[in-house]
Order: C-alpha cells, then structure tokens, then sequence
C-alpha cells in the first residue's frame, strides 16, 4: 500500500513538473475519477508544483492523499482562467472547493433594447431583449472603456429616459445629443449604438479606426488631456476585447476543433460551449499519415457518430477540405449545423481566440505525447536514414551566431531520449575568430574544445553530432574529430531545403516533411539556433552599454565619461597627445603617457581586427592583402587548436 501511495504521489508530481507554464485552470481527480478540486493559475507549472515543495498546509496533503491524476486547460490569459474555474465549479461541484469560492458573477456590458439604447455596466442579466457583452473579470478595464465610449460617442447617461422640454449638462458638454428632447433622430442615434457593438464584438476595423483618428486629432489641437483619454480608452478596449472568451450572451451550442500534429502523432482538442459557457475540454490522440489538410475531415466524420450530438455551430481552422466537410455534415449527417472556417484576418476576435486555445491545448498534448514515449520511432528512423551503429539517444548539436563577425559564439545543446536536455546546455565564447566572419573556423574551434575537454575528462561522448549547416561545415567539424581520434558520427542540416548532408558526400539526404527523423533533426537545428542568438544577444547588449574607454588601465567609470565626451572615439584619443589627456583628466604626464600608450595599442589591435574582417569577406585587393590573407586561412586550424589547449573553459 505504501509503495503504491508513493507510486502515485510521483506520478503526481512528474505532471506537475512537465505542465506547462501558461495559465489555465487545473482539475484534481481521485481513484474513481471524480473531480475534488478546481484550481486557476497564472502559471501553471509554478502553480501545481507548489503542491509539492515546501512546508504543506493540512488542506494540501489531505487534496494530494485523496487524488489520483491531474487534468488541466490552457487558456489565453488569466482573466479567462479566472471564468472557466468559476463555471467549472458550478458544474462539478468538487468537495474540496466547498466554502472556498463565492460563486459571485462578473460584471457584463448591457445596451438596452429601446429606441434610444443606454450603455451600461451591470450584474444583472434580464431576458428583455437587451445585448450584452462580457462577462469581464476587470471592472476597471470596463468602467474606463465606458468612460471613452461616453467621452467619444454622444449617447445618453439618464438611467430612464423621459421627455422634457430642455436638455440636460451633458447636452451642452457635447457628450449628448438630446434624444429626451428629439433633438436626434432613431437612425441617427443607432448608427453611434451599432458603432460600440462592432467595437466590442471586435469585427470592425473603422471603428477602432475612428477612435485613434479622434486621438490624433485632439494631439494636433494640443488637446492633451483628451488625447490621452482616448489613447487610454483604445487600450482599455483591448484588454476587453482579448481577456474573455470563455463565456459569452450568445446561448447557442457551439464546437471550436483544432489540432497539432508531429510526425505521424496528431492530438485533437475540442472546446464545448453549451448555453454560452465553456464547460469541458476533450483532447483525442490519433496517429495519421494524412496531410494536414485532410485531418480535421478524417476527425471529424469519427467524432460525430450521431445527428444529435452535433451541435448548431462548429468552428474549424480555415482547410482546402471545407466544402467537402460542409457537404458531408448536410447530405450524410443529414444535419443543418453551420460549419465555419475561423481565419485570423476576417473572423471575429473571440472565435479567433477560441480556435487559438484549442491549438494550444492539442500542442501541449503532443509535448506530453513525445515526452512520454521518448521519441524512439524518430531515432530509430535516424540510426536506419543515416547508417548508425547505435540508436542516438544522445544527440549534440552546434550552432554560430555572430553579427558582421563581432560577438562570435558558439551554442551547444544536448537531446537525451529525442527531448532537450537543459542542464548539459554550453555555449563558448568564439576566441580565433573574434572580428572574423569564418564559419568553419568557428565551427572548428568549439568542436575542438568540447571534445578535447570531454577526452580529458574522460566523460562520455554523444551517439551523433549536428551541424547547423552544409558539407562545408560538416566536413571542417569532421577534420577536427580525426585529429583528435574520435569516431562520433556527423551530420548537417541545411535550412534551405532541409537537406541533411554526411561527412565526404555532397550529396544530401532528402526525407519527406512528415519524417519523424527529420522532426527531430529540426527540433534539434532550431535549438541550437535559438541557444546561440540569445547568447549573441546578450553580449551585444553588455558590450554595448560598456564604454572602450574603460579597458584602459586606470580608466573608471568617472574617467571614461570624461574621454567619452571630450574625445569621442578611441581613434580619437590615440591621435591625441600626452599634455592634452593630462589636462582634460588632470593626471600628471607619465600617467597621461600611459593612458595613451595603451590608447594607442588598444587602436591598434582594433585596427588588424577590421583588417581581418575585411580579408574575411574576401575584400583583398593587393599583394600584400592577399598574402596576408592566405596566412590567415593557413592558421586557422592552427589557431583552434591552440585555443582548445590553452582555454579548456566554458559557460553554462
């Protein structure tokens, strides 16, 4: 008993570990498969990980004794989160929520069923004819976008509208036009309603247009205060048009069905909305060798078995095969249910999202999927493509990313199983190519670090190693294993055409799109070109905020803002004199002798490295250039192998 209880509390907490880190809400079920708790979270990962770790409340152990697995649904935000636990909670009523949530309801935009329609925030929902909007969980995002909507359209404020005989303060203020008074017509006052109801159904582009024109308009009239209103009212729009779509006023059943698919594995999820509520998620795994094209068809006449089941409207991602999926529905379901493609141009903002959240969730079911099987079908199919001894469960790959040959770095990544293996994550700070734009020699040097020190270190070496690139950069990677006398398989992959290329063969390896040897030869590609630029990225930003000046011995912060602005460039300095830096940083002259000094070898040094780059990018013209040039190219194998035997360090 005990054995199983720890059996399970690890399976509980591995889901934990793997969720996610998006929000959503997260369902507890126990050995019988009822539901004990419902939960949001902003993160879910953090969120269910938490149960976990730590000193744990009564109430904690008591929830994670009694359940058995966990269920969760992404969802596009936390305010949507915040609505699916509340209507999730209604419908299963779990044990552990009890007391725990209020049930309250969230506030809602209503416009009145009258001649004269009045826009206003409420909890109360009445079945007379009004339009409603919402529910939105951040009143303070309503009442500021109804503050705009008063501020920008002249509709009434009265709470019941009577006739008199004069206007109001709002009339004058130009924020009415008086329909108490007749002084606006029905039409006229209707074209300002349906103008909010494209705004908040998201559909029209003019009138949000309308908005950032009156925005501009006041900002060219110097007119700031109104300006800034407007501005803050667009914003206030679109936290309301992207925070909810987890519940709508539109009663109608309707389905939103996505999918995601990686090799032959395909995961569909189908979002259920009953009586304008999403109350359930169903995810359905499938293996399929048809085109994407063809899957929601071949999903869809296996999910609706019967007429009843089909509910009045279905929303599916825009596919080639709607007319043939429309027809099926009608002639062999005989069934009258709207089938409607969602297309992220033209369709309206909530069905978007929902279509979204659906692809979403099928994408997460696909990661469980992979991680839990280990993608072996993908590395059995590399060891047959590419004629290995062993199966790859370890697989390394190496990626350049430089900018005009300045911050070269070299990335490292590790799959273990056919997944990322973070923790064994290097990158390598380029040494022989600093300033050069020499891919191969890049590619030399850190190959030639990690497999130098993985030989010191007696440490184990990996089953296949990936090359971002073509037969150049396999066969320079290659050069460096026989050198050092390892036997580790090379492969390339080029970006172009996805051509994967061996050592000494110039021609390529071509496999079909939906190859799972592929997919994970591409996984792997894409992270270790993810990997480099991030590094890259980070060292332009440092040495960017990072002032030449101070690799000047005796040079500080106070000092290097003082070269900084008297001097401007380093160039500048070392073309200057000794009595001219010892005045403008009043130091005595065999110091200022120094700062020049150095200023002037540090010139210099920058100098032959543009030098370098330029013979790199093939821009020799003279003699002496080229010569200079064929030095350098007979080096660089040379350099690289200095650079492993002198500088065995990397970062994590």
């Amino acid at each position: 008993m005990t054995e199983k209880r720890n059996s399970t509390w690890e399976n509980l907490h591995q889901t934990a570990l793997k969720a996610p880190q998006s929000s959503g809400v997260y369902l507890w079920h126990n050995e019988l498969d009822v539901v004990i708790y419902i939960g949001k979270a902003k993160n879910l990962k953090n969120r269910l990980s938490s149960y976990f770790s730590g000193k744990r409340t009564l109430k904690t152990k008591l929830l994670v004794a009694h359940a058995k697995w966990i269920e969760y649904i992404t969802t596009n935000n936390e305010y949507e989160a915040l609505i699916l636990e509340n209507n999730l909670i209604k419908k299963y009523s779990p044990r552990y929520n009890i007391n725990l949530k209020d049930g309250k309801s969230y506030p809602v935009l209503r416009i009145t069923n009258e001649d004269f329609p009045k826009v206003f925030r409420t909890r109360r929902i009445l079945q007379d004819g009004s339009t409603y909007f919402g529910p939105f969980p951040d009143v303070n995002a309503l009442d500021f976008f109804l503050e705009s909507i008063y501020k920008l359209y002249p509709i009434r404020h009265c709470r019941l509208l009577r006739n008199r005989d004069t206007p109001c303060l709002y009339y004058h203020m130009n924020q009415c036009k008086g329909p108490c008074c007749k002084k606006i017509s029905k039409e006229e006052y209707n074209i300002y309603i349906k103008e909010i109801k494209h705004l908040l159904q998201g559909n029209s582009i003019e009138a949000v247009k309308k908005m950032t024109d009156e925005m501009k308009d006041a900002a060219k009239k110097l007119n700031f205060e109104k300006a800034a209103r407007l501005r803050d009212g667009i914003k206030a729009l679109q936290i309301l048009q992207n925070q909810n779509i987890v519940e709508t006023f539109d009663s109608e059943d309707r389905d939103y069905i996505a999918y995601a698919s990686e090799g032959e594995l395909v995961s569909f999820t189908v979002l259920k909305f009953r009586n304008g509520k999403l109350l359930g998620r169903e995810n359905f795994r499938a293996e399929s060798l048809n085109d994407d094209e063809d899957l929601i068809g071949e999903f869809m006449t296996c999910y609706y078995e019967e007429k009843n089941a089909i509910p009045p409207t279905i929303f599916i991602p825009q596919t080639s095969e709607y007319e043939h999926i429309a027809k099926w529905l009608k002639d062999a379901m005989n069934c009258e249910s709207q089938l409607i493609q969602v297309v992220t141009t033209d369709s309206i903002a909530r069905d978007v999202a929902a279509i979204q959240m659906a692809k979403h969730n099928a994408k997460e079911d696909i990661v469980r999927r992979l991680r839990d099987r280990g993608d072996i079908p993908a590395m059995q199919e590399l060891k047959e493509k590419l004629n290995l001894d062993v199966l790859p469960i370890r697989i390394e790959g190496f990626d350049i990313a430089h900018i005009g040959g300045k911050w070269p770095v070299a990335s490292l990544i590790s799959f273990y199983n056919g997944n990322p293996d973070k923790k064994n994550y290097r990158y390598f700070r380029l040494k022989t190519t600093d300033g050069l734009i020499d891919d191969f020699a890049s590619m030399k040097e850190a190959v030639s670090r990690r497999y130098s020190r993985l030989l010191n270190e007696q440490s184990d070496l990996p089953d296949l190693i990936l090359i971002d690139g073509g037969i150049g950069q396999v066969n320079a990677v290659e050069e460096i294993l026989n050198s050092l006398g390892l036997d580790i398989p090379v492969a390339g992959l080029a970006k172009r055409d996805e051509e994967i290329y061996l050592p000494g063969n110039s021609t390529p390896i071509c496999l079909p799109k939906r190859s799972d040897a592929l997919r994970l030869l591409q996984r792997v590609r894409d992270e270790t070109h993810r990997f480099a630029t991030s590094r890259n990225q980070a060292l332009r930003t440092k040495e960017n905020v990072k002032s030449i000046f101070l690799e000047i011995d005796g040079i500080g912060e106070k000092r290097a803002v003082i070269l900084q602005k008297e001097f401007t460039t380093l160039e500048n300095l070392a073309l200057s004199s000794a009595e001219k830096i010892s005045e403008v940083l009043k130091i005595n002259i065999p110091e200022a002798q120094t700062v020049l000094g150095q200023a002037i070898e540090l010139n210099k040094i920058r100098s032959q490295k543009k030098d370098m780059q330029r013979l790199s990018l093939g821009a020799a013209g003279t003699t002496k250039e080229k010569a200079a040039e064929a030095t350098y190219i007979s080096n660089l194998a040379d350099l690289a192998l200095q650079a492993a035997e002198s500088e065995m360090d990397y970062g994590d």
